[in-house]
């Protein structure tokens, strides 16, 4: 019985996303300022380089020699953030990466028949993207299998969506009224869109507010009860710490051993209980933080459709401010590729589809509306 014929496109993929991986990690490496992640960065890196050797000799072997490597769009726009805000602002989307590559390597693993091309080299890049993930995780403030999770993408992940619904929102609210109004459109447009800026950033600001608030309220409260429960009844909190260390694979002894030693400090028990069983880690979440991080994202987007009416008039400014729209539109697609892993262009365009709905929505919705009144 003839060998199955190995997914050449598959080996493709995994052969581009491992040396976009390697370029990311050494360009992060040049501007992570802490010397143990930055070491941790080229380190990665070197094993990234190991991994696109993996696949470009499958692909050799198959008579599909890749040739030189690019980085591809989405590598790059991450990398141009990472130089603009720092390694630390882009982590979570390279632990969300990471964690896809896991899953995807123990998908093709579990696919391909045993002891033909891609079964055991799956397997290992599985193994050691799994070992990649939980460094970026413990580098970020993070624990535990971090490809179980869906956490959410920090300070990036905040301006971005923030960003996001102030432009789709205000450029509705704009093309609505420049469908209603059939005279003095201009000074409508105006008075409608800075309004629409403000209430859009006093929303979201306040939902980022109230949402950060809560979580923390959570965090505090399951704190608070961890150290009571460290105080009523320290055996037993010895003896679940001693299990979890079991759990993370050290042995017995060791671990009752070193369970033992964190009992002898209320504070690292506490600290190591709060990382190991309740998940809670990293620093703390601000609530005025990701107010004034969401709601001035949604400032600046809800002021791009109306800011050219603030330096021109008439037909000019409708067409300036249909454009950057647009155009703003599809950027913040691609941005938003770094946190669901799909292709830059697709979600460019993707957004760019929606903003130009949502506008072709809003000036009939005005149209009709002002027509149904006079």
């Amino acid at each position: 019985m003839p060998a199955p014929t190995p997914d050449l496109d598959a080996f493709r993929e995994h052969w581009q996303d491992e040396g976009d991986a390697a370029v990311l990690y050494r360009a992060l490496a040049e501007v992570e300022t802490d010397p143990a992640r930055r070491d941790v960065f080229r380190k990665l890196a070197d094993v990234e380089d190991r991994h696109l050797s993996i696949w470009a000799d499958l692909l050799t072997q198959h008579g599909a020699a890749p040739g030189p490597h690019r980085p591809s769009l989405r590598t790059r726009l991450t990398i141009s953030l990472g130089r603009r805000f720092g390694a630390r602002a882009v982590l979570p989307a390279l632990l969300r990466e990471e964690g896809r590559e896991v899953q995807h390597y123990l998908s093709m693993h579990r696919a391909t028949p045993k002891g033909t091309a891609g079964s055991d080299e799956s397997l290992l890049l599985a193994r050691e993207s799994a070992e990649h993930a939980s460094e970026l995780s413990r580098i970020s403030g993070g624990s535990g299998e971090p490809w179980h999770r869906a956490e959410s993408g920090g300070f990036l992940r905040n301006v971005v969506y923030g960003f996001n619904d102030g432009l789709t929102a205000n450029f509705g609210l704009v093309a609505g009224v420049l469908g209603a109004t059939a005279t003095q459109q201009h000074e409508a447009v105006v008075v409608a869109g800075v309004a629409g800026l403000v209430a859009d950033a006093l929303s979201m600001g306040s939902s980022g507010y109230l949402a950060a608030k809560s979580e923390q309220e959570v965090y505090d409260n399951e704190i608070a009860m961890e150290r009571d429960e460290i105080a009523l009844m320290p055996e037993l909190e010895q003896e679940e710490l001693s299990l979890l260390y079991e759990a993370k694979g050290m042995n017995p002894d060791a671990a009752r051993e070193l369970a033992r030693d964190a009992m002898q400090d209320p504070d690292r028990m506490l600290k190591e209980k709060v990382q190991l069983e309740l998940g809670i880690s990293g620093e703390a979440v601000s609530p005025w933080r990701e107010a004034w991080i969401t709601g001035l994202a949604t400032a600046v987007g809800a002021l791009i459709p109306v800011f050219p009416f603030f330096v021109t008039t008439g037909r000019p400014a409708i067409i300036l401010s249909f454009v950057l729209a647009m155009a703003a539109h599809f950027l913040v697609g691609a941005a938003r590729s770094l946190f669901t892993g799909r292709g830059v262009i697709r979600s460019g365009i993707d957004m760019f589809v929606v903003g130009l709905g949502v506008a072709i929505a809003g000036y009939y919705a005005g149209e009709w509306i002002s027509g149904y009144l006079s």
